[in-house]
This record gives structure tokens, C-alpha cells and sequence, in this order.
């Protein structure tokens, strides 16, 4: 990790007493790695002094490594050290080391209980898995970016899209309590994604009030297309968006295209049918019926009829703003994941491919807001449309996610013996000359181990 030779190696356990320090940079992002003494659990003496000054360390970091060795499997006390680690509520992550030489998934296999949301599969000696950790343990340039906009607009964000006219900005308003941004009969008038944190009830949130979007064909105007640019930033920049559609015209085409760009983003999304009041009880059950029907696929999605004008039903969103926030944002243990998918795959299993079922190992979370759900297996590449919906159908109804949208990564486990060739031994070489020599036949296996060698 700091590309040196900073930290003592040798062959047997106790070399590494004092905490030692060294600096890394990877692609421009500077760290400081702290390398700890060994810990078995039970330690006293000497042993005891060590396991202070690793525990000094993880106090003084801000992530943990929880290193483990995958040819010994897991022991009692890799155990004991994890649930230290738990009541620490430090962020740790799982680091299976050594791996080489073997199927990396059988040697974490066992470690898997230990309930570590991450785990990471390398093989220092060798450099092998050490960028993809750094990789996904640093902050991107992105997550840089949107720690800087949580820091400059704090709470929930929740962006408010629709088509020019809708009630946007009304309900804005509403929302605040307070004209804060300008409202008027034609569409247009908001120009700029305008960005009001405030406060309601002890929480915090930041609303996000954007430009109305039209169709392609429709837009001429250069001020026009930067504004549509700003509310695509504003959906990426929410946590929860809400549609606003314009009940007396019911849903249109359009509608469904800003739907695509909010479940593009992976944002979660609350529909928000405005302008209820005064409609004949005949057309409010049109429009029900054709959102129903026409949002089928958004089932778990909240929709609410609400007048942004004279504020009814618009206080009800905030239950669902909050439901939205916590699924997107929510942390699952990989043990629970890994159970969920078990139980999927028990009760209907993959298809199989080419005479071969394919098999889901286990699953742990990759990211949030969205959810992102990694699933580890073999020939997950082969893996059907309509299987992949049945696990986010089943993982959605058993950790009870709404209004988000979960995002599966499938992984297939590589052959640790693929690049490898089998080669004779002197004793079968013998063997093979002997038999070439007194015209024997060779057998096939040992002529293409001959020609690989």
C-alpha cells in the first residue's frame, strides 16, 4: 500500500510490536497507513502491551483493516477480534490475504460469517487485489464532490421535477411555508436549479426547485437547454425526487421520460399527481387509472394527490421523503444479504447453461443511493433477465425498500488453474519414452500434457 520496503517481513508471528507509520498515495490521494502487531484475542505480557497499542490504532484511524489469513481459516480468534471491531463502530472492512494458489472464494468461504458488510480478496506478497481495495476504500473525485455538496447543503435533499407549469415552485412554497421563489401563470419562469436548505420538525432538509423540462423537439432557446442540463445535476445531486405531474392533463409521454432520468440517476422517486382540487369525482378516477396503469412498474413507489395551491395531502410526503431516504441510504450485513439469496435460489433455483447450473455463492451490499447488491457466483454472465427481476423483486419485499430502486453487480469467481499448464513429471516422462520406444500408444492425457509442456 505505500510501495516500500518501510515494515519488517520475516516468516514467524511477534515481529511487529509498535505501531508504525507509513505514508501512501494512490493516483494523487495522499493516506497514512498504520501497521499494527499481530492479535490472537487472549494476549498477556508482552502480548497484552501489542494488543494496546493495535487498539490505540484503530482509534486513531479512520478506516480498519481487519486482516486475515486465507490458507489458515478462520480461528477463534479472528472471531474475539471482530467483535471488538463491531463494538468499536469504527468503519471496517474484511481483507482476506493469501489467496493465491487457490480458489479465492473457498478461502474467504469460512470468513463469511464473521458478518463484515466488505471483504476484500488479495494476495499481498504478490500485489494481487491491492488497487481494486484502494480503489473502492478511497473517495472518488465524485464522492469528493458530494461530500462537499452534503457539507454545503445539509439533510435530505429532495429535488422537485416535472413539466413547465405543473406547480413546481407552488409547491415549493408550500413545502416552506413561505413564497420563497416566484410563481407565475406561464411557463418558464424558473430558469436555475435554486437550492433552499430549511428546517421542519428537528430535520433537516435541503429542496432543490428546477426548471420545467419539455421534449427535445420542443426546446429552441440556448437559456432553455442550460436550464435542463441544471435539473439533470439537481436529480443527481437529491436524495429523493419528487415527480410533479399535472392532474388536469393527466400523465403524458414526457412524464415518463423524466421517470427514466430519475431511475437512470438510481434516484428514489415519490409522484406527486398536483392540481386535485376541483375535479369531478368521474375525472379523478380517470387519472387514478391511467397512473395506475401506466406506472405499473413503479409499484413501490409512493403516489400522492395533492393541490400545492390550497397545501392538501403535500404535508403526507414527508412519511414517504423519509421512507425513500432510509431505504436509499440503508446498510445491510453481508451475512443477511447472503441468507436472503440462499433462500431465493433454495425456493427457485438458476437455469442451467450448457449442462451446468449456475450458482450464487453469497451477496453483500457495494454502495447506496442507490442500493448497489454485489452477487458472487460462476456463469452469473449467462444469468436470465427474468431471474435477475425475481432477486430484486424477492431482496425489495424482504428488506421492505421503498420508493428506491436496488441495482444488482453480478461477479463470477475466476479459475485460479485457467492459466496454468499441466506439465509431466520426470517419472511419467520415463514412461512416455519407453512407450513411444516400443511402440505403445500413448495415452490422450499424457499427449496433451506433452504438447502443453
Amino acid at each position: 500500500m505505500t510501495r516500500s520496503r518501510d515494515a519488517l517481513v520475516a516468516d514467524f508471528p511477534g515481529l511487529t510490536r509498535d505501531r508504525k507509520y507509513g505514508e501512501g498515495n494512490y493516483e494523487g490521494q495522499r493516506f497514512i497507513v498504520i501497521d499494527t502487531g499481530g492479535l490472537t484475542g487472549g494476549e498477556e505480557g508482552l502480548d497484552a502491551e501489542m494488543a494496546r497499542q493495535s487498539m490505540q490504532a484503530v482509534e486513531e484511524a479512520d478506516i480498519v483493516l481487519f486482516l486475515v489469513d486465507g490458507k489458515a481459516g478462520l480461528n477463534g480468534g479472528d472471531e474475539l477480534i471482530a467483535a471488538h471491531l463491531r463494538k468499536t463502530g469504527k468503519r471496517a472492512h474484511l481483507v482476506v490475504n493469501k489467496t493465491d494458489g487457490q480458489d479465492p472464494d473457498i478461502a474467504a468461504s469460512d470468513f463469511y460469517a464473521l458478518g463484515f458488510d466488505s471483504t476484500y480478496l488479495i494476495a499481498a506478497s504478490h500485489n494481487r487485489g491491492i488497487r481494486s481495495m484502494l480503489e473502492e476504500l478511497l473517495p472518488s473525485e465524485e464522492e469528493r464532490e458530494a461530500q462537499d455538496r452534503a457539507d454545503r447543503y445539509p439533510g435530505i435533499r429532495i429535488g422537485i421535477v416535472g413539466r413547465p407549469n405543473v406547480g413546481k415552485s407552488t409547491l415549493v412554497n408550500r413545502m416552506l411555508g413561505e413564497d420563497r421563489v416566484i410563481v407565475y401563470d406561464m411557463p418558464g419562469t424558473t430558469r436555475d436549479s435554486v437550492y433552499i436548505p430549511f428546517e421542519r420538525m428537528d430535520n433537516q432538509y435541503t429542496l432543490i426547485d428546477t426548471a420545467g423540462v419539455r421534449r427535445r423537439k420542443n426546446v429552441s432557446e440556448v437559456v432553455e437547454k442550460f436550464s435542463i442540463i441544471k435539473t439533470l445535476q439537481a436529480i443527481d445531486d437529491a436524495h429523493v425526487v419528487i415527480l410533479v405531474i399535472d392532474a388536469r392533463e393527466g400523465l403524458v409521454d414526457q412524464d415518463l421520460h423524466l421517470i427514466g432520468f430519475v431511475l437512470d440517476a438510481g434516484r428514489s422517486l415519490v409522484v406527486a399527481v398536483n392540481k386535485w382540487d376541483g375535479m369531478d369525482p368521474e375525472d379523478r378516477a380517470k387519472v387514478k387509472e391511467q397512473v395506475q396503469r401506466r406506472l405499473d412498474f413503479l409499484d413501490y413507489a409512493d403516489k400522492h394527490y395533492i393541490s400545492a395551491l390550497h397545501g392538501s395531502g403535500v404535508g403526507v410526503m414527508y412519511d414517504s421523503v423519509h421512507a425513500c431516504y432510509e431505504s436509499a441510504m440503508a446498510k445491510w450485513p453481508t451475512n443477511r444479504l447472503t441468507a436472503i439469496l440462499q433462500d431465493a435460489t433454495a425456493q427457485h433455483q438458476p437455469p442451467l447453461v450448457q449442462g451446468r447450473r449456475i450458482k450464487l455463492r453469497y451477496a453483500h451490499q457495494g454502495g447506496s443511493n442507490p442500493p448497489v447488491i454485489v452477487v458472487h457466483g460462476n456463469q452469473t454472465d449467462a444469468l436470465p433477465g427474468a431471474y435477475k427481476r425475481y432477486l430484486e423483486n424477492t431482496f425489495r419485499k424482504v428488506l421492505k425498500v421503498n420508493g428506491s430502486p436496488i441495482r444488482f453487480e453480478f461477479r463470477s469467481s475466476e479459475n485460479p488453474f485457467a492459466n496454468k499448464v499441466s506439465r509431466l513429471t520426470p517419472r511419467q516422462k520415463v514412461k512416455q519414452d519407453n512407450d513411444l520406444k516400443k511402440g505403445r500408444p500413448v495415452r490422450k492425457k499424457a499427449r496433451m500434457k506433452s504438447k502443453k509442456r
